[in-house]
């Protein structure tokens, strides 16, 4: 079960929280039952943590249910009384009045799931509106109070002992923490777009700091009577991977629940790359993989997901024959472009038939070739303009997807110690017109897929590179001398896209965001070290390009 509050070897930097009261939160009602909507609903029981701490959770039953009920639960700090709704994230096109008011930020909601025999059980974390104790984001601490509430929810005298996780987004990334405890009581999860780790996937893209986003999230955690993790001052001051970002990662290979998998292509640079590793490293002996083409939201509450999240939860939680025993391994949705996906199965993840195929950058055509160049060409942008980029593009003669993470090989220098490189992979139809796709779950016109680095994070971890997924270190700076012409290995985040023929592939390098959105929910990156010219090099020794990972039909 792990000690009482998990030790740290780092010290946790802390900021009084915001009154709950700002944040609608309508105060304790512990205890207090009451009916609606075909549920019996107890606001506020109390659960002692193995520390004494009291966390505070909504139970949702069946109006007059009888016999013993299964259990899915949510665990997060954004307010159990639903502070965060849908207005606050335009173009996420859930249909109003889909989603009752009970149903918590990104969760399950209990007016469905009540009237299929579940309870609901819906937890504020430590530390959160009226949850006693300090607020820890995302950590190995959340894990272990999950694995608490897990049992306590599972030993309740009219629970079946079989509790299940959902959620997306946040309410996703807490399952991992959870589930790599194994609570004896949990019997499956169902994780809907969720990162496995705060660094790589989410705060330091390539080592790059993420620099908009985090103030929001920041923000959505910040509500309590206590003490909150001051969370942009510890991810500025922990700019490489250390104990601290450590603790922020799920360990993902002691995760044995079953589990149902969901992950989408538009949530690149937060948990798109994430999830799909997670997949791939849990060691549950049955998971399902999904990923799909459209917006997180709108998919995680359409009724045909609805109908397979029943499934799952039918197998597990009340432990009934269903439609799962039938399911692919892997469903994946390969994108057109935005709102047209083409859906398929898959025995695996990644798909084995990959083959991938290297493209040399050649600065003189400002093409991607089949053959490297023999002469050395250099090219140059102003890191500081956002205007100025460079520009590489391929024209496909025949039918091609390409679907998987890409590796960008470049070689660069600066006259400055470091740089941080922005690139963009983009769809253009055979008119040259750049193809929108669906991105952050709100916007119909985001990029096919993107990529970062700081060049001084460059070392790799080469028991874990592969040849088109490149895997940073980040240990540790290796600054540039002046001048000094050094590799960099670009991991493009995973994507699933299909080219007809006079379609082209093109990318952008430049030394800025490449896809800028002003919202608060959007990743940007306004904090760079970049300074004067950057230099890319092709051609000769300088062998820059790009890894494609091109999936052949089945014959």
């Amino acid at each position: 079960m792990g000690s009482t509050m998990e030790p740290r070897t780092f010290d946790m930097q802390w900021v009084k929280g915001t009154d709950p009261k700002e944040g609608n939160w309508p105060g304790l009602r512990t205890n207090q039952v009451e009916k609606d909507l075909g549920m019996e609903i107890t606001w506020d029981v109390p659960v002692a943590l193995r520390d004494g701490v009291k966390v505070y959770v909504d139970v949702f039953r069946p109006d007059s249910f009888t016999g013993k009920l299964p259990i899915i639960l949510s665990y997060s700090p954004y307010g159990k009384h639903g502070f965060k709704t849908f207005d606050m994230f335009p173009g996420a096109d859930v249909p109003a009045g889909s989603v009752s008011r009970y149903a918590v930020w990104e969760g399950p909601d209990p007016s469905y799931w009540t009237q299929k025999g579940y309870c609901v059980i819906n937890a504020d974390a430590r530390g959160s509106w009226g949850s006693e104790g300090n607020c820890t984001i995302m950590s190995t601490q959340e894990g272990i109070d999950g694995y608490d509430i897990v049992e306590w929810a599972g030993t309740l005298p009219w629970s079946n002992g079989r509790v299940g996780l959902s959620g997306l987004s946040y309410l996703s990334v807490s399952q991992w923490r959870i589930a790599e405890n194994n609570p004896p009581h949990l019997a499956c999860i169902q994780v809907f777009g969720g990162f496995s780790e705060v660094y790589r996937d989410y705060s330091h893209h390539g080592g790059i700091p993420e620099t908009n986003f985090v103030k929001f999230m920041e923000w959505s955690c910040r509500f309590s009577h206590g003490l909150v993790e001051d969370w942009v001052k510890m991810q500025k001051e922990h700019h490489l991977y250390d104990n601290y970002q450590a603790d922020k990662r799920a360990k993902l290979s002691q995760i044995k629940a079953p589990a149902y998998v969901v992950a989408d292509w538009g949530d690149q640079g937060l948990h798109t790359r994430g999830n799909l590793v997670a997949w791939s490293e849990i060691s549950s002996e049955q998971k399902w993989l999904e990923i799909h083409g459209r917006k997180k939201w709108q998919y995680y509450y359409s009724k045909p997901s609805l109908l397979r999240q029943e499934a799952f939860f039918q197998k597990f939680l009340k432990q009934e024959a269903s439609e799962v025993d039938n399911w692919p391994t892997v469903r994946i949705e390969t994108r057109e472009r935005a709102h047209r996906n083409i859906a398929r199965n898959e025995m695996e993840w990644p798909i084995a038939r990959t083959r991938m195929v290297r493209m040399y950058l050649d600065n003189s055509t400002s093409r991607l070739l089949q053959d490297p160049p023999k002469s050395i060409g250099i090219s140059r942008y102003a890191s500081g303009d956002p205007k100025d980029a460079l520009l590489f593009s391929h024209k496909f003669n025949e039918e091609t997807e390409l679907t998987g993470t890409m590796r960008l090989r470049l070689w660069v220098s600066a006259e400055h110690e470091d740089m941080d490189i922005f690139v963009r992979a983009d769809k253009l139809d055979d008119s040259g017109v750049v193809v929108p796709f669906v991105a952050m779950s709100m916007m119909d016109d985001g990029p096919m897929a993107l990529g970062w680095i700081r060049v001084s994070h460059r070392e790799l971890d080469l028991e874990r590179s592969t040849e088109n997924h490149p895997w940073l270190q980040h240990r540790r700076q290796l600054l540039l001398r002046p001048n000094e012409v050094a590799p960099v290995d670009i991991e493009i985040m995973p994507s699933s896209t299909l080219f007809h023929p006079g379609d082209s592939l093109r990318l952008t390098i430049k030394g800025s965001d490449t896809w800028v959105y002003d919202r608060r929910q959007i990743q940007l990156h306004q904090d760079t070290v970049n300074q004067g010219p950057h230099s890319l090099y092709t051609g000769g020794p300088f062998e820059s390009f790009l890894v494609m990972p091109v999936i052949d039909k089945e014959t």
